[in-house]
Formats: C-alpha cells, structure tokens, sequence
C-alpha cells in the first residue's frame, strides 16, 4: 500500500471535513495505489476529492469524512479493503473500486454488508450489474461494453479495416470491451481471426508481438496502465506498422502523457471513451479547470478514472443531500433516491441508472491526434448519446448470447 498518497488524500480532506464527529458521514474510497494501474489510481482519488470540494465537505450539515485504501487490481485486495472500511472505520458508503473484476468482488461483497450502500468507481466489467446485480451496488459509468458503441462501425464502415486481431489483458474488462467492439465489427462484416490474452502485469510482449498475422488491417488494443506502455513500446521497437484500435484505457490521457515514441503508433489511432480530454462542452472545461486547479502537476485533462471517480462521489453526494443525509432503515430512502437520480455529467449528457442500477451513458467515437504542442490527446469524431447496457439490442437476445469471456463473442 502507498502510505504516502494515502496519508495526502486523508490530510487534503481533513481540512474541508474537519474532524470526525458522530455526525460524520464516511465514505470509504478503494483504488489501486500500488503496480500497474497506480497511476490510474491515483488520478481516481483526485476526481472524488474534486467533488467534495464542491460540496464544501459536508452535506446538510453533516460533514464528509473520506477515509482512502488501497488495492491492487485483484478481487482478494478489494474484497479485503472494503471489509476494513466497513467492519474496522465504519463507513457508510464505499465509492470504489477501479478495475473490472475488483467490481465484480465488491458486487458480491455487497449483498454480506446489507446496511452499506456500494457506488462504483470506474470498474467497468458487464457482469458487475447485468447478471446477478446486487440491490445496494449502483454504477454511474456504465461498462466497458457502452463505452466501445460506435467504434466497430466506424472501423469497419469508414476506415476499411475487415480484418482485425485483439491485443488485450486477460480478465473481465477487456472481455467486455472487446464485447463492445466485435458485436458491431462482426455484424458490419468484419473478422477478428486471433486474439491474444495476456496477464496483468506483463512486462514482455515478445511472443505476441511475432505472432500478430502480418495479414489483419488493424490491431485492437485493450490493455491499460505499464501494460499498454510495454505493449506499444515493444511493438513499435520490433518495427510494428499496424494500425491502432484503442481500448478505453489504451488511449486514456494517462497513456498519452507517458514517455516514450511508442505514442506515435497511438496518432489517428479511433478508440470509444466515455471521456475525451479535449472535449470543448462548457460542463467538460468546467472541471478541466477544476483539476487543473487543484492538481497542476497532473494530467492535462482529467483521466477516466478521475472522470468517473467524480461522478461516482458526486451521486453519493445528490442523493445524501436530496434524502437530508436519512441513512436509516439499511440506507432505504437513500438507495430510492441513487436508483431515481439525474444529473448532468461533465461530458454534457444525463445520467441516470437503469432498472439493474446500471449507468445509461453518452459515448464518444474519437481520434488520437497530435497538439500544437507536441503532446497527445483525443477529438472527437462522434457522439452517441444515451447507450444502455444492451447496446440498443433486444435485452432478451442479449442476454441470451451469454456472459463474456475469452472466446464469447466470437465472429462467425
């Protein structure tokens, strides 16, 4: 665990909470301080703190005391931070956690600890909330499957590619990614005729590297963190020309502002987002300026961990206040009033949850490109607003196709 970072986060907000008093209300914040998505974890610790701020630490009177742990990116650490917080500090809320199958840990945990309600983070795997949902998790950000609609389209229909082979890390969130981009590359007519699935925390990427089929018109990439660097750095090193397909986290602006040419296989690479730094609506700009603010040595824009990190504090934060801070009978009123919220996210659309406390998103269909400046981000090339988590499919038929994996879906 980070001690230091944790020790900054609890200082930074002791100052606006003030100290704890029996009329506290703690939220217990998990993200990963620690390996590969370190520095994801980091940036999601700032975006929460970014939406108490604008509460000015309390709510009705009640001040907010966030108490931070760390997690590795495994359900076991998740799991294990998340009884700490409640059965040791106490919280009533924990906002968390960052990585996908963390989420689906957390979402089992949940239904032990009936009077604590869960908010998610930025975990994005599917089955966190369409299979065996939990009553009190809830997610604002959608999943990683929302966050891909638009791409497979584009690739297939506007860039030409009918051919692509899939890069991406070995567990729930890419399985879901890769959901979002093969269900509309393979109905447009496109094939995906390999996949290589690769541990976190891998640090050579040789054997796939040699054995991409020199044959495919694209690569898809869905790793995130040290893995993307370490992909694209060793790729680019062996002479690797194929086009980029980016995953959420693969062109995520911590990515972007890594060191390395490497980045230059990453300019026009399309990639789907909930987030898009270089967004220009007045909502986004709004807490770009915030971040900046706050935090001048960070990114130039806020990651999507920040991004949903924020929007995760922010609904716990509406729905306390629209309750009077009423946390009584297992936190009832308080889960009524999460299931019914709408509020507008930075990124300008409405978010509100569905019947499984699923975020109902907006996604971007964007551009990797290079600034005046030299550095990287992201343009937009479409909007796609209000995407459900059947991807606009019939549910029934959706659901029918199975829980995602290594080798579902797959193109026929």
């Amino acid at each position: 665990m980070n001690k230091l970072k944790l020790a900054v986060s609890a200082l930074a907000l002791s100052a606006a909470a003030g100290t704890a008093s029996a009329e506290d209300i703690k939220i217990g914040l998990i993200s990963i301080l620690e390996g590969n998505f370190a520095v994801s974890g980091t940036d999601a610790i700032r975006g929460a703190e970014i939406a108490i701020q604008e509460f000015e630490g309390s709510v009705d009177g009640n001040k907010i005391e966030m108490i931070s742990m760390s997690s590795d990116g495994s359900p076991d650490t998740a799991a294990a931070a998340a009884r700490k917080l409640i059965e040791q500090d106490g919280v009533d809320i924990i906002l968390g956690p960052l990585s996908g199958s963390e989420g689906l840990a957390l979402r089992d945990l949940s239904k032990s600890y009936p009077g604590v309600t869960f908010i998610n983070g930025s975990s994005a795997a599917q089955d966190t909330t369409l299979r065996e949902s939990s009553d009190n998790f809830f997610r604002f950000g959608g999943d990683g499957a929302q966050w891909m609609v638009g791409v497979g389209e584009y690739a297939f229909n506007e860039l030409g590619y009918e051919t692509v082979a899939i890069v991406a890390e070995d567990y729930s969130f890419p399985y879901t990614q890769v959901l979002g981009f093969m269900s509309e590359f393979c109905a447009a007519g496109g094939t995906v005729p390999e996949k290589f699935w690769t541990p976190i925390g891998n640090s050579d990427y040789s054997s796939v590297v040699y054995s991409i089929p020199q044959n495919v018109d694209a690569i898809f990439v869905a790793l995130g963190g040290a893995d993307a660097v370490n992909f694209l750095t060793q790729y680019d090193q062996a002479g690797g020309d194929k086009p980029i397909i980016g995953g959420s986290t693969t062109i995520d602006q911590s990515i972007l502002e890594s060191k390395g040419p490497f980045k230059k296989l990453l300019i026009g690479a399309p990639a789907g987002t909930p987030t898009v730094g270089d967004y220009d609506g007045e909502g986004w700009q709004t807490f770009v300026n915030a971040y900046n603010t706050n935090y001048p040595d960070a990114f130039s824009a806020p990651s999507i961990f920040a991004h949903h990190y924020y929007m995760a504090a922010t609904a716990a934060l509406l729905a306390l206040d629209e309750v009077d801070a009423d946390l009584s009978n297992d936190h009832a009123a308080y889960r009524e009033a999460l299931s019914n919220l709408s509020f507008t996210a930075p990124t300008g659309g409405t978010m509100r949850l569905d019947e499984n406390r699923n975020g109902i998103v907006d996604n971007f269909v964007t551009e990797v490109y290079e600034r005046e400046d030299g550095t990287l981000g992201n343009r937009v090339i479409k909007v796609v607003r209000d995407v459900n988590q059947s991807l606009g499919q019939d549910p029934e038929a959706f659901l029918a196709a199975g829980p995602v994996s290594r080798d579902n879906p797959s193109c026929p």
